[in-house]
C-alpha cells in the first residue's frame, strides 16, 4: 500500500476528545493552540444539535479552549445544509433547540406545523409527548422524516439521557417510517465539513472517541482516523468491530506534536 499523504487538515469530535463531563481533557488546549498557530484548516464537530456555533464557542472558551465560531461544525448545521441542497426554501416541523432552529432559519426555512415538507428531529432536554404526537401525525400525513443524528444516549452530569436516536425509534415504531440521519456516522456530515474548510479527505484526519460514529464516519469519508481512549470506546471494544482506526492513542495530548 502506498504511503499516506501528510495530514494537512484536522477534524475532531468534541465530547470525549476535547472535554469530558464538562472538564477539558489534558492536552486539548495545547492541541487547539497548535492548530491555530499552524494555520492548518480544522473543525471541531459534534452530533449534538442543541447549541449554535456562538453558544459552543462561548462554552468552550469558559473552559479555556479557544475555538473560533467558524471552526465549529454541528449536526444541526449539516442538516440545514443538506436540506438547502435538497429542497431550498422548504418548510419543517422541528423538535429541537436553538442550534437547529437557528440553522434552519438561516437557510430561509419556514418552521410550521401546517403541512410541512419535513419533520426534523433534533436534540432537546424537554421532549414532550404533545410534540412527538404532532410529529407522528405529520409524518403519517406525508411529511418526510429527518433526524440530526442517530445517537441513542447523550451524556450529562447525572448520567446518560435519551437522545435523538432513541426518540427517532419511538416515532418510527408509531409511523413505520425511518428517518434519514444526517450526522455521524453519515459521511455526508464529514464531507460537508471538509468542503466548508476547503480540505481534501486524502490529507485529512478525524479524531474521535467512538468507533461506531467518529471512526466509521472518518473511514467512510476516506480520512485517516485516530481513536482516543478518553471517551466511550475502550481498548477491549475495538476488536468487536469489523473495521479499525488508523491508530489508537491514549488521548489528544499524543497528537500535539503531529500537527
Amino acid at each position: 500500500m502506498a504511503d499516506r499523504k501528510p495530514i494537512e487538515s484536522w477534524l475532531t469530535d468534541m465530547d470525549g476528545v476535547l472535554i469530558h463531563e464538562g472538564v477539558p481533557i489534558p492536552g486539548a488546549d495545547a492541541f487547539l493552540k497548535k492548530l491555530r498557530e499552524s494555520g492548518r484548516p480544522f473543525l471541531v464537530l459534534t452530533n449534538n444539535s442543541i447549541y449554535t456555533q456562538r453558544d459552543l464557542h462561548a462554552r468552550l472558551r469558559r473552559l479555556g479552549l479557544d475555538v473560533p465560531q467558524q471552526n465549529i461544525w454541528t449536526s444541526a448545521l449539516a442538516t440545514a445544509q443538506f436540506l438547502d441542497d435538497q429542497r431550498p426554501g422548504g418548510s419543517a416541523y422541528v423538535i429541537g433547540e436553538a442550534g437547529l432552529t437557528t440553522a434552519l432559519h438561516d437557510i430561509g426555512y419556514v418552521l410550521t406545523d401546517h403541512e410541512p415538507d419535513f419533520v426534523i428531529l433534533g436534540e432537546t432536554r424537554t421532549y414532550s409527548f404533545e410534540a412527538l404526537t404532532k410529529a407522528v401525525r405529520l409524518i403519517n400525513d406525508g411529511a418526510r422524516f429527518i433526524a440530526t443524528n442517530p445517537d441513542n444516549v447523550g451524556p450529562s452530569v447525572e448520567g446518560d439521557l435519551p437522545a435523538t436516536g432513541s426518540v427517532a425509534a419511538l416515532i418510527t415504531a408509531a409511523t413505520g417510517r425511518k428517518p434519514y440521519f444526517v450526522g455521524k456516522p453519515n459521511p455526508l456530515m464529514m464531507r460537508a465539513g471538509l468542503n466548508a474548510i476547503g480540505a481534501h479527505s486524502e490529507t485529512s484526519a478525524m479524531i474521535g472517541d467512538r468507533m461506531d460514529t467518529d471512526v466509521l464516519a472518518g473511514l467512510e469519508a476516506g480520512m485517516r482516523t485516530f481513536l482516543v481512549l478518553t471517551g466511550v470506546t475502550q481498548p477491549k471494544d475495538v476488536d468487536r468491530y469489523p473495521f479499525r482506526p488508523s491508530e489508537v492513542i491514549d488521548s489528544i495530548a499524543d497528537l500535539v506534536d503531529r500537527v
